[in-house]
């Protein structure tokens, strides 16, 4: 992987190869479900939307963590209100039924407020005690979804709301199978092709604000909130505003899983979904868009992958011997540890974090830069 790192570094000093590069990555990224479909069955391509999904939360929480470095444990809260928001405006629970294109704007507006109001109090928090409010805030909103069904039934409880609508553009559903040029489109297929148009604005949207003024803001902050202060920043506006921001892509999320699941409860909001999001982030490379989606796809498709362990200790040793439940997670501790050793920028870091946490490798890097400028 780290060679097809650096394969990607001399693509971008060639313009031409960069734009084969991209068009390539384009057609697969077309072509993936039906690739999948045709290879590892239907339950793939479900797989590949979930990555897609778990790609938009991670690149929102790189908003808050990797750009401007507050740490949230609470994010699947935001995750939660726009599945909700989608689930009770959408469903028979309320006997409202608003259009996807009405619904997913509202869901990331109503995010977007909760994350107002989560970083309105924790301004003057930093590090383990913001970690510690963060966490707490979104336990907070799971058990208020679990808990409002009485004396008014707002959330339906622990029951969650079932028979949600599903996304559909007038009279196009994409719950319903389509034909276009002779090939059959499944639900699932068209479900991805939403997620993926969705996921490379977000990607788009994260990139533009990476390289913008609001971006070199965060990064400040990030680096030294005191020193970023003192250059005439406004760090409790900018704080609250990669709050909002963050929250905002998981609340399109959150509205996009409700339509594609059809069905939402507490249970699909816990803290171990935060600290999944989390891990998704450093493993990938905080702050690092490019890092940050391997590390969703690694996340999320390798454990599924390791599932294969059961049936092929049955084929070895006509038996399970460990369950691959519990194998599946003790690899995925394995991997984050040994990760936390050799790589503690993460698996593609960005290059500025990078020669922060690697010196020798900066000054290395910087003797090199300096050496090809002065012989060009």
């Amino acid at each position: 992987m780290l060679s097809l790192f650096a394969h990607w570094q001399t693509l971008k000093q060639n313009p031409r190869n960069a734009w084969i590069a991209w068009i390539a990555l384009g057609l697969l990224l077309v072509a993936l479900p039906f690739l999948s479909d045709w290879t590892l069955g239907r339950s793939w391509v479900r797989i590949l939307a979930f990555v897609l999904l778990y790609v938009m939360l991670a690149l929102g929480l790189n908003i808050v963590v990797g750009f401007a470095g507050l740490l949230d444990l609470g994010y699947v809260a935001f995750f939660a209100v726009g599945a909700y928001l989608y689930a009770l405006l959408a469903s028979p629970h309320f006997g409202i039924h608003l259009p996807f294109w009405v619904l997913l704007p509202l869901g990331a507006l109503v995010a977007c407020v909760f994350g107002v109001l989560l970083g309105a109090p924790t301004l003057r928090l930093r590090g383990d005690y913001l970690a510690i409010v963060t966490l707490g805030f979104g336990e907070i909103i799971r058990i208020f979804l679990n808990n409002l069904n009485a004396p008014i039934n707002l959330t339906n409880g622990p029951q969650g709301v079932n028979l949600i609508d599903p996304v559909s553009f007038g009279d196009f559903s994409l719950s319903k199978s389509h034909d276009l040029f002779g090939i059959n489109f499944a639900p699932v297929h068209n479900y991805y092709y939403l997620f993926l148009v969705i996921a490379l604005i977000i990607i788009f949207v994260g990139f533009r604000l990476q390289h913008s003024r609001l971006g070199r803001a965060w990064a400040a902050i990030r680096e030294d909130e005191v020193a970023a202060a003192a250059t005439g920043i406004n760090t409790r506006n900018m704080k609250l505003l990669a709050f909002a921001m963050g929250a905002s892509f998981g609340g399109v999320s959150g509205g996009l899983f409700a339509g594609f699941q059809g069905f939402v409860s507490p249970e699909s909001f816990t803290l171990i979904e935060s600290v999944m999001v989390l891990c998704m982030v450093v493993l990938g490379g905080m702050g690092h868009i490019p890092g940050v989606i391997v590390g969703a796809i690694l996340l999320v498709a390798l454990p599924e992958a390791l599932r294969y362990l059961g049936p092929l200790q049955q084929s070895l040793f006509n038996k399970v011997l460990v369950d691959p439940a519990d194998l599946r997670m003790l690899l995925f501790g394995l991997v984050l540890v040994v990760m936390m050793i050799f790589r503690p920028s993460g698996i593609w870091p960005s290059p500025t974090r990078q020669r922060e946490l690697t010196p020798e490798d900066g000054i290395a890097n910087q003797e090199k830069e300096s050496v090809y400028d002065a012989n060009r």
